[in-house]
């Protein structure tokens, strides 16, 4: 639960303002709205890359101010525009969060994240090669099928998807979505979005607006009555996440 969550980087500049939402235990909740307008830094607050200035954010009725980061953040499972990759081994990228999974899980991962086929026919030594620094040997595209692989391995309790699929493929992208299709059902899940095939997802959507949730409700609920929500969907919400 987000317990009147402010936030700011910058005393003079406040990012998020009495932000109240409360999140039932397996729901799917979509985040969106337009450029700026605090949605990303909302979630980073889940896993504590920040904490609020103000309000409290709770799990299970524990604020997450009294648990360790360490055990806190093994409970997320996080795939963001900008992948984080190790300069390691495909496999041992994958795998990262999930140190003791065999080969067999890990190329199971790779195949429901559609990026076994890449991975063994596009890179010189397969699940060996080395990624280079922040994963630079493979396109931004590839990162996020690696980073989505590691999500799906890991099984996390909750799972924050912050445009995870931004820069790949619109053929992979439906795979891809009907992967997470099954694998967000009865798993708590935040997506930062601005497709309409992953808002589709969501069991209920939060439109923010200059840093406070302007409305929730469902997808049909909101084009009733959300003008935003409605002017997002008519231009086709082509505004990048932040």
């Amino acid at each position: 639960m987000f317990d009147n969550i402010d936030f700011y980087y910058h005393p003079d500049k406040q990012v998020l303002q009495n932000i109240r939402l409360e999140v039932c235990a397996g729901e799917t909740i979509a985040m969106v709205g337009p450029n700026g307008c605090g949605k990303t830094t909302l979630i980073q607050l889940l896993p504590r890359l920040y904490d609020p200035v103000g309000g409290r954010i709770t799990i299970d009725d524990v604020d997450i101010r009294d648990v360790r980061i360490k055990d806190l953040r093994l409970r997320f499972g996080m795939v963001t525009q900008e992948t984080l990759l190790f300069n390691d081994t495909v496999a041992n990228n994958i795998s990262y969060g999930a140190p003791s999974a065999s080969r067999v899980e890990i190329e199971a991962a790779a195949r429901k994240a559609h990026a076994h086929s890449f991975i063994t026919e596009k890179l010189p030594n397969g699940y060996q090669t080395m990624v280079g620094p922040a994963g630079s040997c493979l396109s931004g595209g590839q990162r996020q099928r690696i980073a989505l692989a590691r999500a799906i391995l890991r099984n996390p309790e909750i799972l924050i998807l912050d445009e995870a699929t931004s820069q790949i493929d619109v053929e992979s992208e439906q795979l891809i979505h009907n992967v997470l299709e099954e694998f967000t059902r009865g798993r708590t899940t935040f997506l930062v979005t601005h497709r309409a095939s992953t808002i589709a997802l969501a069991d209920r959507v939060v439109v923010m607006d200059k840093g406070q949730i302007l409305d929730v409700g469902t997808p049909n609920e909101l084009a009733g009555r959300c003008e935003l929500y409605r002017r997002l969907c008519m231009t086709g919400y082509h505004e990048t996440a932040a």
